[in-house]
């Protein structure tokens, strides 16, 4: 009796995998390191951004400086007017260089200095001292030299640099995610959202 022959059953066969996109995870991966590399200077940037818009809530009208007064007894002083404003500046610890020593009166010397401004009247015979200048923001301060470009002209490329990599993290994040959460979905909404916000704005507001 002739063998049966076994029904020729192929295996099952696994569906075909989609192959995965090759540029969106190099885009995820740039976007991430980018956005990394300039947490420094978005901070620099965002800090003197709101100092500046708010210029006008300080009291003294300069986001860099801050006032400050202060009176001081030293006793009577001796010497001649420099001597006295080295004793003086000995006294408050003060270690920038006057910008100018003058003798006001009999009863009064004053010191001024430059970068920040200060000025400390002395009374020699009673050694009362009055002083009242600014105090620099430090971060601000900092933030808003870098930020209004007052340093060397090398700061332009550091700049503009950042500049193309704040143009490429927005253009990029629009193609991070695929699907309806991405730029087909309610990301391109969330997208012309904050488009319309300038736009809008200009046009309310009588425009420049």
């Amino acid at each position: 009796m002739a063998e049966e022959e076994a029904p020729n059953e192929e295996a099952p066969t696994k569906p075909a995998r989609k192959s995965k996109p090759f540029v969106r995870p190099w885009v995820r991966a740039i976007h991430r390191d980018f956005g990394y590399f300039v947490v420094g200077l978005t901070v620099i940037y965002a800090v003197s951004g709101l100092a500046v818009n708010h210029v006008a809530d300080y009291t003294d009208g300069d986001a860099n400086f801050v006032k400050f007064e202060r009176t001081v007894e030293l006793g009577p002083l001796a010497g001649d007017d420099d001597a006295i404003a080295r004793t003086v500046r000995e006294k408050l610890a003060i270690e920038q260089a006057p910008k100018e020593v003058f003798r006001q009166g009999e009863d009064e010397v004053q010191i001024s200095f430059d970068r920040p401004t200060r000025t400390v009247t002395v009374n020699p015979k009673t050694g009362h001292v009055h002083e009242e200048g600014q105090r620099p923001r430090f971060f601000v301060r900092l933030a808003n030299w870098l930020h209004l470009n007052r340093g060397k002209k090398s700061w332009t490329y550091i700049a503009d640099t950042y500049a193309v990599i704040l143009l490429f993290l927005a253009i990029s994040g629009l193609f991070m995610i695929p699907g309806r959460k991405g730029l087909i979905g309610r990301g391109l909404v969330i997208a012309i959202a904050g488009a319309a916000i300038p736009a809008l704005y200009v046009h309310f507001s009588g425009g420049p």
